[in-house]
Protein backbone atom coordinates (compact mmCIF):
# COMPACT_ATOMS: atom_id res chain seq x y z
CA UNK A 1 0.00 0.00 0.00
CA UNK A 2 0.89 3.47 -0.89
CA UNK A 3 2.00 5.96 1.54
CA UNK A 4 -0.43 8.44 -0.59
CA UNK A 5 -3.18 5.76 0.03
CA UNK A 6 -2.84 5.49 3.63
CA UNK A 7 -2.49 9.71 4.37
CA UNK A 8 -5.61 10.57 2.12
CA UNK A 9 -8.00 8.66 4.58
CA UNK A 10 -5.94 10.17 7.56
CA UNK A 11 -6.33 13.42 6.04
CA UNK A 12 -10.15 13.03 4.97
CA UNK A 13 -10.70 11.99 9.06
CA UNK A 14 -9.10 14.68 10.30
CA UNK A 15 -11.02 17.27 8.07
CA UNK A 16 -14.06 15.57 9.52
CA UNK A 17 -13.09 16.09 13.21
CA UNK A 18 -12.22 19.78 12.91
CA UNK A 19 -14.95 20.78 10.30
CA UNK A 20 -17.51 18.64 13.15
CA UNK A 21 -15.80 20.46 15.73
CA UNK A 22 -16.08 24.28 14.38
CA UNK A 23 -20.35 23.89 13.62
CA UNK A 24 -20.59 22.49 16.66
CA UNK A 25 -18.83 25.38 18.22
CA UNK A 26 -20.66 27.80 16.52
CA UNK A 27 -24.13 26.48 17.10
CA UNK A 28 -23.58 26.25 20.82
CA UNK A 29 -21.47 29.68 20.42
CA UNK A 30 -25.21 30.94 18.90
CA UNK A 31 -27.35 29.40 21.53
CA UNK A 32 -25.79 30.57 24.32
CA UNK A 33 -26.11 34.33 22.97
CA UNK A 34 -29.95 33.63 22.26
CA UNK A 35 -30.29 32.32 25.28
CA UNK A 36 -28.17 35.33 27.21
CA UNK A 37 -30.51 37.75 25.25
CA UNK A 38 -34.03 35.98 26.31
CA UNK A 39 -32.81 36.21 29.91
CA UNK A 40 -32.16 39.72 29.62
CA UNK A 41 -35.11 40.52 27.90
CA UNK A 42 -37.19 38.86 30.50
CA UNK A 43 -35.15 40.50 33.28
CA UNK A 44 -35.72 44.00 31.21
CA UNK A 45 -39.57 43.60 30.81
CA UNK A 46 -40.16 42.98 35.23
CA UNK A 47 -37.67 46.10 35.31
CA UNK A 48 -40.20 47.97 32.65
CA UNK A 49 -43.04 46.68 34.04
CA UNK A 50 -42.26 47.32 37.55
CA UNK A 51 -41.04 50.92 37.19
CA UNK A 52 -44.69 51.65 35.42
CA UNK A 53 -46.84 50.16 38.26
CA UNK A 54 -44.74 52.08 40.95
CA UNK A 55 -44.89 55.14 38.65
CA UNK A 56 -48.84 54.60 38.35
CA UNK A 57 -49.27 53.98 42.56
CA UNK A 58 -47.15 57.09 43.19
CA UNK A 59 -49.25 59.19 41.34
CA UNK A 60 -52.57 57.68 42.68
CA UNK A 61 -51.19 58.40 45.83
CA UNK A 62 -50.08 62.28 45.35
CA UNK A 63 -53.97 62.61 43.29
CA UNK A 64 -55.25 61.48 46.59
CA UNK A 65 -53.57 63.92 48.47
CA UNK A 66 -54.34 66.72 45.90
CA UNK A 67 -57.83 65.96 46.38
CA UNK A 68 -57.48 66.68 49.94
CA UNK A 69 -56.22 70.04 49.26
CA UNK A 70 -59.39 70.75 47.23
CA UNK A 71 -57.15 70.81 43.80
CA UNK A 72 -59.12 68.20 41.88
CA UNK A 73 -61.89 65.61 42.61
CA UNK A 74 -59.80 62.60 42.92
CA UNK A 75 -61.32 58.93 44.03
CA UNK A 76 -60.02 59.67 47.90
CA UNK A 77 -59.34 62.57 49.55
CA UNK A 78 -56.08 62.36 52.02
CA UNK A 79 -54.97 65.04 54.47
CA UNK A 80 -50.89 65.07 54.61
CA UNK A 81 -50.42 63.30 57.43
CA UNK A 82 -47.48 62.31 59.07
CA UNK A 83 -48.64 58.71 57.81
CA UNK A 84 -49.59 59.51 54.61
CA UNK A 85 -46.23 61.42 54.14
CA UNK A 86 -44.61 58.24 55.13
CA UNK A 87 -46.14 55.60 53.15
CA UNK A 88 -46.14 58.37 49.83
CA UNK A 89 -41.88 58.62 51.02
CA UNK A 90 -41.42 54.74 50.96
CA UNK A 91 -43.18 54.87 47.12
CA UNK A 92 -40.99 56.99 46.00
CA UNK A 93 -38.01 55.21 47.31
CA UNK A 94 -39.17 51.86 45.16
CA UNK A 95 -39.67 54.38 42.30
CA UNK A 96 -36.05 55.64 42.75
CA UNK A 97 -34.82 52.27 43.31
CA UNK A 98 -36.77 50.63 40.39
CA UNK A 99 -35.46 53.84 38.11
CA UNK A 100 -31.93 52.78 38.98
CA UNK A 101 -32.60 48.72 37.25
CA UNK A 102 -33.70 50.86 34.39
CA UNK A 103 -30.27 52.62 33.89
CA UNK A 104 -28.94 49.08 34.10
CA UNK A 105 -31.25 47.22 31.89
CA UNK A 106 -33.36 49.54 29.79
CA UNK A 107 -32.27 50.76 25.95
CA UNK A 108 -31.54 54.93 25.90
CA UNK A 109 -35.08 55.89 25.03
CA UNK A 110 -36.96 54.15 27.77
CA UNK A 111 -34.58 55.59 29.99
CA UNK A 112 -35.47 58.96 28.78
CA UNK A 113 -38.67 58.48 28.81
CA UNK A 114 -38.17 57.25 32.15
CA UNK A 115 -36.76 60.57 33.38
CA UNK A 116 -39.63 62.79 31.43
CA UNK A 117 -42.05 60.53 33.76
CA UNK A 118 -39.85 61.46 37.10
CA UNK A 119 -40.29 65.05 36.37
CA UNK A 120 -44.13 65.29 36.19
CA UNK A 121 -43.96 62.92 38.81
CA UNK A 122 -42.40 65.59 40.95
CA UNK A 123 -44.52 67.99 39.84
CA UNK A 124 -47.74 66.21 40.96
CA UNK A 125 -45.86 66.14 44.18
CA UNK A 126 -44.96 69.89 44.31
CA UNK A 127 -48.98 70.35 43.72
CA UNK A 128 -50.36 68.19 46.10
CA UNK A 129 -48.08 69.57 49.16
CA UNK A 130 -48.75 72.38 48.11
CA UNK A 131 -44.91 73.76 47.38
CA UNK A 132 -44.70 76.91 45.43
CA UNK A 133 -42.71 77.11 42.05
CA UNK A 134 -41.97 79.28 39.83
CA UNK A 135 -44.31 78.21 37.09
CA UNK A 136 -47.84 78.67 37.52
CA UNK A 137 -49.62 75.16 37.00
CA UNK A 138 -52.79 73.26 37.91
CA UNK A 139 -53.67 69.80 38.51
CA UNK A 140 -55.66 68.81 35.52
CA UNK A 141 -52.70 70.33 33.36
CA UNK A 142 -49.86 68.88 35.24
CA UNK A 143 -51.43 65.13 35.41
CA UNK A 144 -52.63 65.26 32.06
CA UNK A 145 -48.54 65.73 31.14
CA UNK A 146 -47.78 62.87 33.03
CA UNK A 147 -50.14 60.36 31.45
CA UNK A 148 -48.38 61.64 28.38
CA UNK A 149 -45.14 60.83 30.01
CA UNK A 150 -45.91 58.00 31.14
CA UNK A 151 -47.55 57.00 27.80
CA UNK A 152 -44.04 57.12 25.97
CA UNK A 153 -42.67 55.68 28.48
CA UNK A 154 -44.64 52.76 27.97
CA UNK A 155 -44.67 52.88 23.94
CA UNK A 156 -40.60 53.56 24.29
CA UNK A 157 -40.56 50.49 26.68
CA UNK A 158 -42.25 47.86 24.78
CA UNK A 159 -40.03 49.56 21.15
CA UNK A 160 -37.03 47.80 23.76
CA UNK A 161 -38.66 44.64 23.71
CA UNK A 162 -39.76 44.35 20.03
CA UNK A 163 -43.30 44.40 21.08
CA UNK A 164 -45.11 45.94 17.51
CA UNK A 165 -48.23 48.47 17.62
CA UNK A 166 -49.28 50.79 20.27
CA UNK A 167 -50.02 49.85 23.78
CA UNK A 168 -53.92 50.26 23.02
CA UNK A 169 -55.89 52.42 21.02
CA UNK A 170 -57.92 55.61 22.13
CA UNK A 171 -61.24 54.90 23.76
CA UNK A 172 -63.16 57.67 24.75
CA UNK A 173 -65.11 57.82 28.20
CA UNK A 174 -68.79 57.99 26.85
CA UNK A 175 -69.88 61.04 28.15
CA UNK A 176 -73.12 60.34 30.09
CA UNK A 177 -71.01 58.19 32.41
CA UNK A 178 -68.55 61.43 33.21
CA UNK A 179 -69.21 62.97 37.45
CA UNK A 180 -71.22 66.18 37.10
CA UNK A 181 -69.75 68.98 38.70
CA UNK A 182 -72.15 69.66 41.92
Amino acid sequence: MSLTAQILPLAGVALGAVTSFLVTSAHERTKWRRQQAVRWDERRLTAYAEYAHAVKELAARYQMLAAGRGLTTGPIPVEATPEVLTEVGRLESRRSALSETLGLLGDTEANTASKSVDHCLWRLEALARGVETSAEQDWDQAYRQFRQARDRYVDRARASLGVPGAAARAVPWPDDWRPTAG
